[in-house]
């Protein structure tokens, strides 16, 4: 698992300061490895907005944490063998690896605009990612037809004689065909039981054709055979055969119906296969689009925490932490203790404003630390 912690302290006499202060406290033990994480000035609003956005930013965080390990986990899921152990480099970010995107992130100023309100950030937001999601929907499931159409048909092509499709195997020569009287059956055969159906299928029943049966094919167990007899009595032949465990497949040949099988087949195979690229590359893109969407809305999360936990103006350092994963509990340790002095920040932010709603604000907050905190899982498969 490739996990990081996006955290944020407030400035102390400069953001510099606050930066190398975490870098004194976990590089020497080999804690982690840091970057900053450059999130530009937003417009922050009121305060009982910035409360409210918080709670639909976590809603929103988790909905595009699933969406874009549903499009990973559906993307592996199409890849073979070794290829599957390569999905870092299917599934990039702008063109980058996500490691690389996350620990060089830079706000997208094109596609989320600074000059807007973090409201109308967090819409935007929200409505591409629920398109993206629709469509993730809808393409998969059309995509998972095509292939249970194809598995469908393949399916009849195996099995057993008395099962499977009999258009690639039986010839226009193994049977009587437009005879009035006469007709020609299948029987499945054990190998086992061939030298029985050879001495008894002609006195099975009355009518029979001698010497009219022969092998048409077989598998690991059983022969398919043919055989000619009198229309009239293949009832009571079939009924004869099966005491003697010899089966009569029901078959009728019809060499026009046989072709539209045999194409449709080739037809489903076609569309799936017409379908999987388009589909593939559409994953590749919206994956790397909900990505970015996911760190962008981590960027808000922490910048709008960070207001309401350290208060106005605006002033602290955003870092991005992949801690060791031999040392956690040792850097959560030292964390802690680096910024326990914040523990009574929100409570002065808290003491300026007299909404009950930002009272009870750090009451129900996950995975609460002195400074602001947030896990990136970055696993992909």
């Amino acid at each position: 698992m490739t996990e990081f912690w996006l955290i944020s302290a407030p400035a102390e006499k400069t953001c510099q300061e606050t930066w190398e202060r975490l870098q004194a406290a976990t590089l020497p033990s080999n804690l982690s490895s840091n970057v900053k994480f450059n999130i530009p000035q937003l417009k922050v609003g009121i305060l009982d907005v910035l409360v409210e956005l918080s709670d639909d930013l976590k809603v929103l965080d988790e909905f595009v944490a699933k969406l874009h390990t549903n499009i990973a986990t559906y993307v592996s899921s199409l890849l073979l063998g070794d290829v599957r152990d390569k999905i870092g480099e299917i599934l990039l970010a702008k063109e980058n690896d996500i490691i690389t995107y996350i620990t060089n992130f830079q706000w997208d100023l094109a596609k989320f605009p600074i000059t807007e309100s973090m409201r109308v950030l967090y819409e935007m937001i929200k409505k591409e990612v629920h398109q993206i999601d629709n469509d993730f929907n809808s393409r998969t499931a059309t995509y998972e037809k095509l292939k249970e159409n194809v598995n469908t048909m393949e399916k009849k092509q195996e099995g057993g004689f008395l099962t499977k499709s009999l258009a690639q195997i039986v010839k226009k020569e193994d049977f009587v065909l437009d005879s009035e009287y006469l007709v020609t059956i299948l029987v499945v055969v054990s190998k086992a039981n061939y030298e029985e159906w050879v001495k008894h299928y002609e006195t099975l029943s009355d009518f029979v054709v001698p010497r009219s049966s022969r092998i048409i094919s077989q598998d690991s167990d059983n022969y398919l055979c043919n055989v000619t007899l009198f229309k009239k009595v293949v009832n009571y032949f079939t009924t004869k055969a099966k005491e003697r465990n010899f089966f009569v497949r029901e078959f009728s040949y019809d060499e026009e119906r046989m072709k539209k099988e045999t194409e449709a087949l080739s037809t489903a195979i076609f569309e799936k296969k017409k379908y999987f690229g388009p589909l593939f590359r559409w994953l590749q893109l919206n994956f790397s689009e909900a990505f970015i969407s996911w760190i962008h809305v981590k960027a808000l999360r922490v910048y709008v925490e960070s207001v309401l936990r350290y208060g106005l103006p605006v002033n602290f350092q955003a870092m991005l932490l992949r801690p060791n994963e031999k040392n956690k509990k040792r850097l959560r340790e030292v964390l802690n203790d680096l910024y326990r002095h914040l523990m009574g920040s929100s409570v002065a932010l808290v003491a300026d404003t007299s909404s009950s709603s930002v009272s009870d604000y750090d009451m129900d907050k996950e995975d609460y630390y002195p400074y602001v905190y947030f896990k990136i899982d970055c696993t992909l498969s």
